[in-house]
């Protein structure tokens, strides 16, 4: 495998799964009721096809649009740990994508937002992106038709590293020299702009059209056929048939994959035959709609508050949740979130946005922005997941989490606390933590200030 990372660049979504029972049809209308449904959120997208490649062992950079909004915040948490996200402005909201399953069924989606890529990219950000591709060991596109393709195709075109593109009816049509274009059977239909008698068919007249080394058209339970420039088509079937009914997200394991093997060296084919095999075993394993915590507690590597709430409390377990700003985290904070750890079976800390931040401390702070407190939170061993609120106080989060003991450092009462009644009404507990003496984050600025 190569040391260098795997470069994915695209549309990055948020994916909802609303999973519950549907046992009785509406009164008012002939459709399915679905009770008691859960929510379960991942990357989607190019944010899937990076987490993906990231389970499996990559060091991946994702370079793509996301909004400054909940949906994008919450995506770029479930990133968090796991990708090096560079960040691109995007006009409009973060494009969501709610399904609604039942019984391993999905039975509705709802798509909500508007965003796309802004063209405007800052030089700054502009020269890392290229020195990024420059060092990449593969560089995956994920088109979702968004735009992210579009804006950074010029540099794209001259890249020293294999390029796999995996396109969208609605984004540009890959540049020529393309090491292996990955459409499903559908989306060929569109890019050669012709009928077909067969895939194969697709796949060799694809090679001549885009001017591509290779391209593999995706068939799903099928497998895939391959055709090189030599117009020679192979069939490459899946090592096993999968019997998952999900397929939501194959295609973005087949295309990382095979990105993968041609960054170790593989031949094309050897790369088809790998993302073949993955793809099916990834709809083998459930599909994304498995990418969740598992009764046990653990995950495939996202982890949201909620969730661990949920797998606490279905384990009987005791759910443990503190919050404040950690801005600048240092010795008392570390002593406050191990004792908080100890109380119970899973700590979640609930953070202030930067806004509130602002809006508590003044305009200085924070000093460490958002994302950055988010990762070095989960990075320690006592935190088991990290949730951002906007509000002044923890209310609303507190709510949702339901957690059986709420942890504050200081020495005031637990009646002093604006969301003390909210842990009493959501049937909680506050304790309160003794601080560690000497330890503040305004001891800290102030002495920084004073030596220079």
């Amino acid at each position: 495998m190569s040391a260098r990372p795997i470069v994915v660049v695209g549309d990055t979504l948020l994916d909802v799964d609303v999973e519950g029972e549907a046992e009785r049809l509406c009164p008012d209308a002939p459709v399915p009721v679905v009770a008691d449904g859960r929510e379960h959120r991942r990357p989607g997208g190019a944010g899937l096809a990076a987490m993906l490649a990231a389970q499996a062992g990559a060091e991946v950079v994702l370079v793509s649009a996301v909004g400054d909004d909940q949906p994008g915040r919450c995506v770029m948490g479930l990133l968090s740990g796991l990708v090096e996200v560079v960040r691109l402005p995007m006009a409009g909201t973060t494009t969501t994508k709610t399904r609604v399953r039942a019984r391993g069924q999905t039975l509705l989606r709802v798509d909500t937002g508007d965003g796309r890529a802004e063209t405007a990219v800052e030089s700054g950000q502009a020269r890392r992106i290229a020195d990024l591709l420059r060092d990449a060991g593969a560089v995956l596109v994920s088109d979702y038709g968004l735009g992210v393709a579009r804006v950074l195709g010029g540099a794209l075109r001259e890249l020293a590293a294999p390029l796999v593109w995996d396109p969208h009816p609605r984004g540009p049509v890959p540049p020529p020299d393309c090491s292996l274009v990955t459409p499903s059977e559908a989306e060929a239909r569109v890019l050669g702009g012709r009928p077909y008698v067969s895939p194969d068919q697709a796949a060799c007249h694809l090679v001549g059209a885009l001017r591509a080394k290779a391209v593999a058209v995706t068939l799903g339970a099928r497998g895939a056929v391959l055709a090189q420039r030599e117009c020679r088509s192979v069939r490459v079937p899946p090592p096993v048939r999968p019997a998952g009914q999900d397929t939501c997200g194959a295609g973005d394991r087949f295309a990382g994959a095979a990105a993968l093997a041609l960054s170790g060296g593989a031949t094309v084919e050897e790369a088809v035959v790998s993302g073949v095999g993955e793809a099916a075993r990834f709809v083998e394993g459930g599909g994304a709609a498995a990418l969740r915590l598992s009764s046990s507690g653990l995950t495939d590597g996202v982890r949201t508050a909620l969730e661990v709430a949920e797998a606490v409390r279905a384990t009987g377990g005791r759910l443990i949740a503190t919050g404040g700003c950690f801005d600048l985290l240092h010795a008392g904070h570390v002593s406050l979130l191990r004792r908080a750890r100890a109380l119970g079976d899973a700590l979640v800390v609930c953070l202030n946005s930067d806004e509130s931040v602002r809006r508590l401390k003044g305009p200085g702070r924070p000093m460490v922005g958002e994302q950055d407190r988010i990762e070095v939170l989960r990075a320690l061993e006592c935190v088991d997941a990290v949730v951002v609120f906007e509000e002044d106080t923890p209310a609303r989060v507190i709510e949702r989490l339901r957690p059986c003991v709420w942890v504050k450092g200081g020495d005031y009462a637990a009646i002093d606390m604006p969301e003390a009644e909210t842990v009493r009404r959501t049937g909680g507990k506050t304790v309160i933590l003794p601080q560690v003496s000497g330890r503040s984050t305004t001891n800290l600025i102030a002495a920084a200030r004073a030596a220079m």
